[in-house]
């Protein structure tokens, strides 16, 4: 088993639910977990070789640059519509990057199964 994918599709995932959890709820710690498991999923990404790796990479990025800028309307404006807006589009984000993941693991399953003969 390959630890580190493990580590990177668990923050990948915790980003989704938690922001989802989020947009149900509003409550501001779900977008303070939800923003920093989303950088760690970033910075998990960084490097790496995967066959839709640039299209992972560029999800990641798209989620943090809604989630940031949620958490400075919902803390530095108190703008809670606007923090749910932008973590909406940043739900959506997190759910191609699921999508994506999916993907591309079809994809390694399907090259393994062709080296194997």
């Amino acid at each position: 088993m390959d630890w580190g994918k493990v580590a990177a599709i668990f923050f990948i995932l915790m980003a989704l639910t938690t922001n989802a959890s989020f947009v149900y709820g509003s409550d501001p710690f779900n977008l303070i977990i939800t923003t920093f498991m989303s950088l760690i999923a970033t910075l998990l990404k960084l490097g790496s070789r995967k066959t839709l790796g640039a299209e992972l990479m560029a999800t990641s990025l798209v989620a943090d640059l809604h989630l940031v800028p949620a958490m400075v309307a919902l803390f530095g404006f108190n703008n809670v519509d606007l923090a749910i807006g932008l973590a909406i589009g940043a739900l959506v984000a997190n759910f191609i990057s699921v999508v994506l993941i999916t993907i591309d693991t079809i994809l390694d399953t399907l090259k393994e199964e062709d080296e194997a003969y």
